[in-house]
């Protein structure tokens, strides 16, 4: 579980790290080891955060996640992304294994992962391309696009980096891939989810106490898009010293939530202070004054309800983390080869563009 926790906070990063006028293409893959009742492997891709496709090894299907999709897509794209991914996944099963052999690993979990895509500035025409690997929530390897150059910060990965940097032909096709054709492929899905990806809902808010000696929490829920800031003011300015603010997390309706903590002094009854919650996109601040009347509290129980749904918000964050974080695992130096070292070699047909906007990375045993 602290391996999967680990996902989080790297999803966190890609989730949240965006500009007002940034959108996003990312697809997430998934391979798994002795997790029972869990799929072995997981495709999720995400247009500005937002699930819209997904492929488990359980359904052996890829579906569409949002209604946009499935209505501007038709049966054969969704058909040639389940006959691809379910070649994908035969892949997967043995690419974990061989990550396994290099670090001597026998049983317990373990889990690889691929995360590729870009980010395009609708404003400025900015794209910037991303394409990492992990494993066992650790960095297992990263395409450094300014060098154009694999990087392995872990020495079991340095037979993988040394045969893929010594393929100049794959590293323009990633090149060319995370710089034209990725945003090429973003820009028509946000055509086709503008109206939901461009649209703006303001969060309820309330504020927490857990006892009566815990800090005030404010908490605001059902917000999109995930571009927001949350604070406390004091007498109409903004204040520092004893706030703590969480991180934007998912809910599963596909808004957002965040709260920020507030250490109220013991000699201050709190009418002084308000939380301020701002939505990229509304510029209308939405403010609540601290009144004590209206703290909602453990005490009564009356927030033992609010910390459940919360705590199996987190769970979900983390299977969605877990199932779906790092897309597409590149393949020359996990696919074992039939000879004395580890390794392989990229099919030709390998380095085109699917229908799908996804990169297909197939790939084939030495000899």
């Amino acid at each position: 579980m602290k391996k999967m926790l680990g996902f989080v906070v790297l999803l966190g990063i890609f989730l949240h790290d965006v500009a007002a006028v940034t959108h996003s293409l990312k697809y997430f893959y998934t391979a798994s080891s002795g997790l029972k009742n869990f799929p072995e492997f997981v495709d999720v891709g995400l247009v500005d955060d937002q699930p819209v496709s997904y492929y488990d090894s359980v359904i052996r299907e890829k579906i569409p996640k949002q209604d946009w999709m499935a209505e501007n897509e038709g049966p054969e794209y969704w058909k040639r992304g389940t006959e691809r991914l379910i070649g994908t996944e035969q892949t997967y099963k043995a690419n974990i294994d061989i990550v396994k052999q290099r670090f001597n690993q026998t049983g317990g979990v373990h889990i690889v992962q691929f995360m590729c895509g870009c980010e395009w500035d609708d404003d400025t025409g900015k794209v910037t391309g991303f394409n990492q690997h992990g494993y066992d929530g650790e960095d297992w390897l990263s395409l450094d696009l300014k060098e154009n150059t694999w990087i392995a910060p872990k020495p079991q990965a340095l037979l993988t980096t040394n045969k893929w940097n010594s393929d100049r032909a794959n590293l323009e096709y990633w090149k060319n891939y995370l710089n034209q054709e990725c945003p090429e492929w973003l820009k028509k899905y946000v055509n086709y989810g503008r109206s939901s990806l461009m649209r703006t809902d303001l969060p309820s808010v309330s504020i927490l106490q857990k006892s009566s000696s815990s800090p005030i929490s404010c908490f605001a829920t059902g917000f999109y898009p995930n571009r927001a800031e949350m604070f406390w003011r004091k007498d109409g300015a903004e204040i520092h010293d004893g706030v703590e603010k969480g991180e934007i997390l998912p809910n599963n309706d596909g808004t957002f939530q965040m709260s920020v903590d507030l250490k109220l002094p013991s000699s201050e009854d709190g009418t002084k202070y308000e939380c301020v919650f701002q939505l990229s996109g509304d510029n209308n601040d939405k403010v609540t004054p601290f009144e004590k009347s209206k703290i909602r509290t453990n005490e009564g129980n009356s927030m033992g309800m609010i910390f459940g749904v919360i705590a199996a918000l987190l769970v979900l964050v983390v299977i969605i983390a877990g199932v779906g974080i790092w897309w597409k695992k590149r393949d020359n130096g996990f696919k074992q080869a039939n000879n004395s070292e580890t390794s392989s070699e990229t099919s030709d047909d390998a380095k085109k563009m699917n229908p799908e906007g996804e990169t297909l990375m197939e790939v084939k045993t030495d000899g």
